[in-house]
Order: C-alpha cells, then sequence, then structure tokens
C-alpha cells in the first residue's frame, strides 16, 4: 500500500526546488517541461519505507517517471545524474 505525504513537516521547499533544478539540468529540460516530485511511503514488505517519485511531464498524457529509494530531504545531485544513466 502507497501513501502519499501530505504534512508541510514533512517537506523542505527548499529540497524540492533545489531537487527540481538538478532534474532539470541532468536532463536538459526546456523551462516549459513541468517537472512533478512526490514523496511516497510504502507498507509492503521489500519496499523502502520512503521514496521520491520523479516525473517528467514532457510528452502529455506519457511522463517520464523515476524513484528513487530515499527520502526526498536525503536525495542529492549524485542521484539525479544516476537516472540519466542506463
Amino acid at each position: 500500500m502507497l501513501k502519499f505525504f501530505n504534512s508541510q513537516k514533512e517537506r523542505d521547499p527548499g529540497q524540492l526546488v533545489q531537487v527540481k533544478s538538478w532534474v532539470s539540468q541532468a536532463f536538459d529540460l526546456s523551462e516549459d517541461v513541468s517537472v512533478m516530485i512526490t514523496q511516497l511511503q510504502c507498507t509492503e514488505e521489500g519496499c523502502p519505507p520512503i521514496e521520491t517519485v520523479i516525473a517528467i511531464m514532457e510528452t502529455p498524457g506519457k511522463p517520464r517517471q523515476y524513484k528513487i529509494h530515499k527520502p526526498l530531504a536525503e536525495v542529492k545531485q549524485t542521484d539525479i545524474v544516476g537516472l540519466t544513466v542506463g
């Protein structure tokens, strides 16, 4: 089961802006491409307790989606760059 985080205490607006910037740079996105970042909690066995999901809304109806198995607060630029490899 996945749960969305809604508590403001759980999010750092500065980190959110920083991660969006890293995504835009790493994927060489134009300014008109939306990037959505969501933090999810998973209670299923084998699932990380919290993961950060990044959706790049470049093609209408077909977002590119990536998951980083850690909370948004722990996401580093190297995690984002790693998404572009492979």
